[in-house]
């Protein structure tokens, strides 16, 4: 018996996610290389790779610098406009408040992460922002693809930092 549509276009989808996480993976590798906390981010328009990122708070004394935001401010400087209509994200951590927030204002259609952020994740770990129901944007929402090796990176990093102590 053939595939449905609906189990064909699935399968497509996962491999689409699949090779923008990995990509994401790779921006998280640069960060940790830096000396930063290896998160990754990329936004993809029309299945092309439209802007990436990685977190560099430390690199540029910038708070606000998470891969999601370096990616948010690439992308709306090459499309002329913040809002980010029809972009995919897909990063390597559950997103913060902070950029839970600035996800919702760009209009991302759709948001694929790896790990969850016990201590911070805003797409329904800590906080509802992202499936906030209250807002004026919904975006889709998949959670956990590559979450070991997201999460294992995460870890391998932190315990580094902390026998540096």
């Amino acid at each position: 018996m053939a595939e449905q549509p609906d189990a064909l276009e699935a399968d497509a989808q996962q491999a689409i996610d699949q090779r923008w996480m990995q990509h994401a993976l790779s921006l998280a590798e640069r960060a940790a290389e830096a000396g930063e906390v290896p998160v990754g981010a990329v936004i993809v328009h029309n299945g092309q790779l439209l802007a990436e990122g990685w977190n560099r708070p430390i690199e540029l004394s910038d708070p606000t610098a998470h891969a999601e935001i370096q990616a948010l401010r690439a992308a709306a400087a090459k499309m002329g406009n913040y809002r980010l209509v029809d972009c995919d994200l897909y990063v390597t951590l559950e997103p913060c408040a902070m950029c839970a927030g600035a996800i919702i204002t760009a209009r991302i259609r759709r948001v694929v992460y790896g790990a969850d952020d016990v201590r911070a994740g805003a797409a329904g770990s800590v906080f509802n922002v992202l499936p906030g129901e209250q807002l004026n944007h919904r975006c889709g929402l998949r959670a956990g693809l590559e979450a070991d090796a997201s999460a294992q990176m995460l870890r391998n990093f932190f315990r580094a930092r902390r026998q540096r102590r």
